[in-house]
């Protein structure tokens, strides 16, 4: 039977880790602990620290975790979610957002530097959890993982303002800038829980599909959802000059008009045309084909771990790969 929450199978783990993440803010300088508070504690669906959990349970159903392995998972989904945490900080300071998650970002409260040196500290701290783990597999994993990380922001950064961006393009940087941490949290689940090497290959795949679907569905949000649905203003991708599959996808297929606009609002990256634009955008079938290629993307991903063995875990993870399409926060 599925679980209608995919939390629900690993809530008391999901607890603990809740609880480890907050230990792990403690800091000698006040300043630290209270942006990592504040944004730690902003509501976030913590998708990717729940996807270790859930990953490191269906790799070993019927055996189960012993208390190590169940204190290495909740550690390593802690791990994740500081690294994430981490890119927010530096995302919003580089995009210069003012607002996520319906609140005030960090460096809108506090400031660029403030918020960029304590995202320098939620990554060294993982790293130091890392070590605490002893897992050397899944330090390579996530060492390898944050520097794709870094070079799918860089590559975005040089797509910004440039509407000649491709599809394969626009899909790489997704791929590496959201998706690659979902594929190291699936993947360090399904390695702490020592899983063979073929579950460990079909959760790491599943994961890439899973980041890949709920970033599609992310930017599709930017031109069908309210500001208070996303949590932040409507058309930040377009303010920013980022050119998203719906953008791309209307460039090619929309009207001669249609081109026209969102070609000079990527390259000024302004929203002067907004209304315009999310009309052009909905007109032409875009909101459609990104929504369709996402839907692809979670069907490849519960198809990835076809072979695991039945549990509510795995059915955990099929719901989760739904969700991440159907959604509209």
């Amino acid at each position: 039977m599925q679980p209608t929450n995919f939390h629900d199978v690993v809530a008391d783990e999901f607890g603990q880790v809740n609880d480890y993440i907050v230990s792990q803010l403690k800091s000698e300088i006040p300043l630290i602990e209270q942006i990592g508070y504040y944004i730690i504690s902003n509501g976030g669906k913590r998708l990717r620290p729940l996807m270790v959990l859930l990953a490191a349970r269906a790799a070993q159903p019927a055996n189960g975790l012993t208390e190590t392995t169940l204190s290495n998972a909740v550690k390593m989904a802690s791990i994740i979610e500081f690294i994430h945490t981490a890119t927010l900080l530096h995302d919003d300071v580089v995009d210069e957002s003012d607002m996520r998650r319906g609140k005030k970002t960090a460096n809108e409260e506090w400031g660029n530097a403030p918020s960029v040196l304590v995202g320098d500290f939620l990554y060294t701290r993982a790293f130091q959890i890392m070590v605490d783990v002893g897992s050397f597999q899944c330090m390579e994993i996530l060492s390898g993982t944050t520097n794709i990380i870094s070079e799918g922001e860089v590559q975005q950064l040089i797509n910004c303002g440039d509407p000649d961006t491709t599809e394969d393009n626009y899909i790489k940087v997704i791929q590496y800038k959201t998706a690659k941490l979902f594929e190291g949290a699936a993947l360090c689940g399904a390695v702490v829980a020592e899983a063979s090497s073929a579950h460990q290959e079909a959760l790491r795949q599943y994961g890439m599909y899973v980041g890949t679907a709920f970033q599609l569905i992310d930017d599709v949000m930017d031109y069908v959802s309210t500001a208070e649905e996303m949590g932040k203003s409507v058309g930040d991708d377009l303010a920013e000059g980022k050119p998203t599959l719906p953008l791309i996808f209307t460039m090619k297929h929309g009207t001669d008009e249609a081109k026209v606009r969102v070609r000079s609002a990527i390259e000024t990256g302004g929203l002067e045309q907004l209304d315009a634009i999310l009309a052009d955008v909905r007109d032409c079938g875009a909101i459609e084909y990104t929504e369709d290629q996402a839907k692809q993307q979670s069907e490849l991903a519960i198809a990835a771990i076809a072979d695991l063995p039945d549990s509510d875990y795995k059915q955990a993870l099929i719901s989760l790969a739904n969700a991440a399409v159907n959604r509209r926060n």
